[in-house]
């Protein structure tokens, strides 16, 4: 194993995310601090995140510290606003009638995460028939710092095409992976079948997948099976 990381590697990394200026943990990978802080999720897997290096998808200044750091070592970085969300926009605060929330059986409180036509907002105040709601990004406005540490450089490629997939779907379990002369085959798991997500999910696996693996065939493969109690209780019939 390397000591450095490099553009493309995959790594596993824990991280502990937090406002700079009140110190509060929002985002981690510790079940242990995620509960102390009061943000645990039990739908939420605690593990070392799965990331590509240099794919652009965390703030620059991670990404940077990312592409630079040694294996094994803790990293900080501190993320300035304007690199992070940026600055809070006034005109995301807006103010909505109490019907807007009567119609959909929704009774606003101060600090309610609130959904209106297709954006999610916090409540702000209520007061005289009217709701102000804010519609900015949680951390808009907001400095921020990262502690993380690689764990490690993923290089089986059965476990690249797993971490992908838990990158971009949120979970590898119950996938399956097959690696060919120039292609890789994916045995889905029965999540997908019912899950609205998985459509733009897998775009994004393919290209990753390509990326990582250097393949230029992605290839799915969704099995519908009987499941065995059915068959026994028909064979019983």
């Amino acid at each position: 194993m390397a000591d450095n990381v490099k553009k493309g590697d995959i790594v596993r990394m824990n991280y502990n995310a937090y406002i700079a200026d009140t110190g509060r943990l929002y985002d981690t990978t510790d079940a242990e601090k995620a509960k102390e802080a009061g943000i645990f999720d039990e739908k939420y897997s605690y593990a070392p995140m799965p990331y590509i290096v240099g794919s652009g998808k965390l703030f620059k200044p991670i990404e940077e510290a990312i592409a630079s750091a040694e294996i094994g070592k803790d990293c900080t970085v501190e993320i300035a606003c304007d690199d992070a969300v940026g600055p809070r926009d006034p005109k995301l605060v807006e103010l909505h009638t109490m019907n807007e929330f009567a119609k959909q059986g929704i009774r606003p409180y101060p600090g309610a995460v609130v959904r209106l036509g297709d954006r999610t907002g916090v409540v702000d105040t209520v007061s005289a028939g009217r709701v102000r709601v804010d519609f900015n990004n949680a951390l808009a406005g907001k400095d921020l710092r990262y502690e993380f540490t690689i764990t490690e450089v993923v290089s089986d490629p059965a476990a690249k095409a797993s971490s992908v997939v838990m990158m971009d779907f949120g979970t590898s379990d119950d996938f399956s992976f097959e690696m060919g002369d120039d292609k890789v085959t994916v045995k889905t798991s029965d999540l997908v079948k019912f899950n609205s997500n998985w459509l733009m999910a897998k775009f994004r696996i393919v290209n990753d997948l390509r990326d990582v693996l250097g393949v230029s065939t992605v290839e799915f493969l969704e099995v519908w099976e009987i499941p065995k109690e059915s068959s026994k209780d028909k064979t019983e019939e």
